[in-house]
């Protein structure tokens, strides 16, 4: 013999909001907008890295990761001017890389390609890749990659 069980809706006002943890009481809302330029209101352009050597002509602007969001990924945005180029490295994290402006060259492994607007590279872990500009406009792509994660690993051009 069976029971029929019936289920019980509780009404919508008796919700209770989840109690706010130290990691979500840091995260503020935000929209960073768009200036033009490969700018964004309240985004400090930096240095692609702070030391010199093996890359050229490169800005960084850290558009998610720079504000004490929880997120478990940062969104940079990386601009290369002509005859300009990231460092050829490696690294235990993935990435993404969305090409948003103009159009420029990657090499991921020994493959050596376009990305054109709105082309997207996926890096898997451990890959020697390196991103260039040969053309006369400004190369411009969004990066995304994992919050935490190790240090690039230089790789020198034989």
């Amino acid at each position: 013999m069976s029971k029929k069980i019936k289920k019980i809706h509780a009404p919508s006002c008796d919700w209770k909001a989840p109690v706010k943890t130290d990691s979500a009481t840091k995260n503020k809302d935000r929209i960073n907008r768009y200036k033009g330029d490969g700018k964004w209101a309240g985004v400090k352009v930096e240095k692609y890295k702070n030391q010199a050597g093996g890359w050229a002509s490169i800005a960084r602007n850290v558009l998610i990761g720079n504000c004490g969001e929880s997120a478990k990924f940062h969104l940079r945005y990386f601009e290369i001017s002509q005859g300009g180029f990231s460092s050829l490295e490696k690294h235990r994290h993935e990435h993404v890389v969305i090409c948003i402006r103009g159009k420029g060259k990657i090499q991921i492994g020994k493959k050596k390609q376009t990305l054109n607007f709105l082309d997207v590279a996926y890096i898997a872990p451990n890959t020697a890749h390196q991103l260039s500009n040969p053309c006369t406009e400004q190369f411009g792509f969004f990066c995304i990659v994992n919050a935490k994660r190790d240090r690039p690993t230089q790789i020198k051009k034989v």
